[in-house]
């Protein structure tokens, strides 16, 4: 978890709002936010919003990118993909499908495959599952995420709340250099939410319950054989914790890794403020910014550099007024004839856009 003194030299500029909830529909008043991206088999570029209804009740629609002169503008709207379905993603007062975040992954199936992580909001809080799709429209739900039991770890990390989780889009090494399929999360290590009294449990080897960023492995024969075994991470690890004033609370994967010149770049956010004990965003205190790091082609546990400063923090209106105000939340990255754009949650109620570039 050593970060070199190098700079990560990429920038992002704000380009607009492409998503806002519709009045009409009941399913959105609530919020349009955190999407996930992709293209159909017709190459149309797609965004996958979570959808937020009344009573904080998710799900996961399908919006096409309509392009002004190359520049995503707005959406085109095309249902919803996902709803809280399954009785592991709802509770007595509660129900979601939240924050998906989709990679296509070329090397899984035939023909490649679009891999959805998402945050199932079900009796015992925010879990992890993971869904599956050829063409964006239909996907096939996997189940919820079961890390495998490390010993050395002195713990069941399922046990925990976890979010921001994220494929990398090509196999990697392993820590033992099996060829792999590798995962970041954020587990989150305070279970005084659901058992009143109960402390906080830190994993062996971690001396700092802030929620940090980990990364799993899936080793990629077992995936191409049988794409469940996704659900079954191992070999985990702490791959980066807060670390600048921009973090301090705490810090989460954001869109898919890129590959790029100086290895894979990472966009994540960074927390400051307060969050009460519970999930309920709307009475959370805090900023969320996007920060950046470079991960290492030959071991993407290793950090090679992260910014110290954000690269986007919440200065527009749609970003510092909201159901949960003061949120830049990058969460999908796609390229648009050679231009590079990141789509991020706005206040937890609007989508944005922004053009990442490379500095020369």
């Amino acid at each position: 978890m050593t970060t070199a003194t190098t700079t990560v030299p990429y920038t992002l500029t704000r380009v607009g709002t492409v998503m806002e909830p519709d009045p009409s529909n009941p399913h959105e008043v609530a919020g349009v936010l955190n999407p996930a991206s992709g293209r159909t088999p017709d190459g149309r570029l797609h965004l996958l919003p979570r959808l937020v209804a009344e009573g904080n009740v998710s799900r996961v629609g399908l919006a096409e990118v309509e392009l002004t002169d190359g520049v995503p503008t707005g959406v085109r709207r095309r249902g919803e993909v996902l709803a809280p379905d399954e009785g592991w993603e709802r509770g007595a007062a509660n129900a979601g499908v939240e924050d998906p975040r989709t990679t296509w992954v070329p090397s899984l199936g035939a023909a490649g495959t679009h891999v959805m992580t998402y945050v199932a909001y079900g009796p015992l809080g925010p879990k992890p599952a993971l869904a599956v799709s050829t063409d964006l429209e239909h996907w096939t739900r996997l189940g919820p995420v079961q890390m495998a039991y490390q010993p050395d770890l002195d713990t069941d990390l399922n046990l925990f709340p976890n979010k921001d989780v994220v494929w990398f889009p090509e196999v990697v090494p392993d820590p033992d250099g099996v060829p792999s399929y590798a995962v970041l999360h954020r587990p989150m290590w305070d279970l005084g939410w659901i058992r009143p009294g109960e402390t906080t449990h830190l994993p062996a080897g971690v001396d700092d319950e802030r929620p940090g960023i980990w990364i799993s492995y899936v080793e990629a024969a077992a995936a191409q054989a049988d794409l469940s075994a996704l659900t079954r991470p191992r070999k985990h690890r702490v791959l980066a914790m807060p670390e600048f004033d921009f973090e301090a609370l705490k810090i989460g994967a954001g869109p898919p890794p890129v590959r790029v010149a100086e290895g894979w770049l990472l966009l994540h956010h960074g927390v400051v403020g307060y969050v009460p004990p519970g999930f309920d965003p709307t009475t959370q205190q805090v900023s969320y910014a996007a920060g950046a790091m470079l991960l290492d082609p030959e071991d993407p546990s290793r950090v090679l550099a992260r910014t110290s400063e954000p690269l986007m923090s919440p200065e527009t209106d749609d970003e510092r007024t909201g159901v949960v105000s003061n949120v830049v939340f990058p969460t999908a990255i796609e390229e648009v004839d050679g231009v590079t754009y990141v789509f991020y949650g706005m206040a937890d109620a609007k989508i944005g856009v922004a053009r990442l570039e490379r500095l020369r």
